[in-house]
């Protein structure tokens, strides 16, 4: 399994940038997909989730700033983020869940500035 994550970058406060994570080499058919941030010195946390009906789920400082969606004939999950603060500056991973493993991306920096 590959996850490929783009879209980051620098950004000013209160700007805009939209995360892709195209995955391949994939047999099964994947549970969930999200995003997950790591801000320096920090434990990784959920930003959000989504499953293959389209059941989403945000953690609650992002909520109503960030949009999650998904592609499932490109397998590819993206996340819309609005309105971006300070504190959102993190290393942004992709997520997958297939049979009740996790996969993850490498990661993609996002860094905004105030």
């Amino acid at each position: 399994v590959q996850l490929v994550e783009s879209g980051g970058g620098l950004v000013q406060a209160g700007g805009s940038l939209r995360l892709s994570c195209a995955a391949s080499g994939i047999m099964f058919s994947i549970n969930s997909m999200g995003w997950y941030r790591q801000a320096p010195g920090k434990q990784r946390d959920l930003v959000a989730t989504i499953t293959g009906g389209g059941r989403t789920n945000y953690a609650d400082s992002v909520k109503d700033r960030f949009t999650i969606s998904r592609d499932n004939a490109k397998l590819t999950v993206y996340l819309q983020m609005n309105s971006l603060k300070s504190e959102d500056t993190a290393v942004y991973y992709c997520n997958v869940q297939i049979l009740g493993i996790d996969y993850w991306g490498k990661g993609t920096l996002v860094t905004v500035s105030s």
